[in-house]
């Protein structure tokens, strides 16, 4: 092989491996709380937690079903993954949301008014190597004092 040859097939395997580097998980699908491995710090968990994504970027559509104490409830929510803002209704309140990719990492930052008080939530959605498990740290800063949980789902 001459010079030319080998540095064409260098290069094009060079960008094959930094566009597979580029991609960016998708979170689609159907997920259930794994209670086990979620930590919810001081916060009751859930009796029951089941997510649907239909991740299509970058839009993301979530629908949150959850079962606890209050009883049960389901969310949906619109995400923009490109940094701009998303509104949200959550309980009759407005929820202002930015997504926006950190490497192969999805972070949202989202602030709502409760009770007169700001509180600010700043989540990290991640997946497992084999997109078997999603895991999201939510750090949530309220007046009160700030905490984090972490929910782990599995698909099905």
């Amino acid at each position: 092989m001459n010079r030319r040859r080998i540095f064409t097939l260098a290069a094009a395997l060079a960008m094959t491996v930094a566009g597979l580097a580029a991609a960016k998980p998708n979170f689609s699908g159907e997920w259930k709380l794994n209670a086990k491995e979620s930590n919810f710090g001081p916060m009751p968990a859930p009796d029951k937690m089941e997510r649907k994504i239909n991740h299509e970027d970058p839009s993301m559509k979530i629908t949150t079903t959850q079962a606890g104490q209050q009883g049960e409830m389901t969310t949906n929510l619109v995400y923009k993954t490109d940094g701009s803002e998303s509104v949200n209704k959550i309980r009759d309140a407005d929820v202002k949301s930015v997504a926006k990719w950190d490497g192969d990492a999805l972070t949202v930052t989202s602030k709502r008014e409760a009770q007169g008080m700001e509180i600010t939530m700043n989540e990290r959605w991640t997946l497992s190597a084999d997109g078997k498990a999603m895991t999201i740290v939510n750090k949530i800063n309220t007046p009160q004092g700030d905490f984090e949980i972490t929910v782990v789902m599995d698909k099905q």
